[in-house]
């Protein structure tokens, strides 16, 4: 049985639609919009890159170890990003949720909340997830950051863990969060998309 399945996730707009072949252009025009292949802690493809990318994640789904999808604006079609759950452990149910990257124009609003509402809810409501994990470079500070906001717990920092897109080695910054932290955590959640935005 696989324990994830393909689903679309849909909230506030945005529309998480399992990534295929079919994106590819949709994801080239995203990672270009602020040429986010050149930010050094991030996993955007470079434009040359981006149909490798998806068969790379494509093969990683068959084998069972990550699930990706397209961030999609739903009243235009327009991808504006992705988001995977890897590291998949059933036995445990357990899911990290990482390979996450927005097209500029879309980051600080409420796409990034949405898409980590839509994976954390399906995650520990619908696939009944003991844990959520996070991974994040040990330089990527606006990512440690964001992954804190969500109310996640710093569990420490592998050092010397994985290689970097230019070659160098990182330390991995390792967070997690529990399923009894869940409702708290989207309680806050759905209060800070609720708020109005001046």
């Amino acid at each position: 049985m696989v324990f994830v399945e393909p689903v679309t996730l849909a909230d506030r707009g945005v529309e998480l639609r399992p990534m295929s072949l079919e994106h590819e252009a949709g994801l080239r025009a995203a990672a270009a919009d602020g040429e986010l292949w050149n930010i050094r802690v991030t996993s955007v493809p470079e434009p040359e890159q981006t149909r490798k990318y998806i068969e790379d994640a494509l093969a990683m789904r068959e084998a069972g170890n990550r699930f990706a999808w397209v961030a999609v604006e739903a009243a235009t079609g327009r991808v504006i990003g992705s988001s995977s759950y890897h590291d998949i452990v059933p036995a445990l149910k357990r899911v990290e949720i990482g390979w996450t990257w927005y097209a500029k124009s879309v980051q600080r609003s409420h796409v990034n909340t949405t898409c980590k509402l839509l994976l954390m809810t399906h995650a520990f409501e619908t696939l009944g997830c003991h844990v959520v994990g996070w991974r994040t470079d040990n330089f990527n500070f606006a990512s440690q950051a964001a992954i804190e906001r969500l109310g996640a717990k710093k569990d420490g920092v592998l050092r010397g863990h994985a290689l970097r897109r230019d070659g160098t080695i990182r330390d991995t910054v390792m967070y997690s969060l529990r399923a009894g932290e869940w409702p708290e955590v989207k309680a806050q959640l759905l209060h800070s998309l609720n708020k109005p935005r001046g």
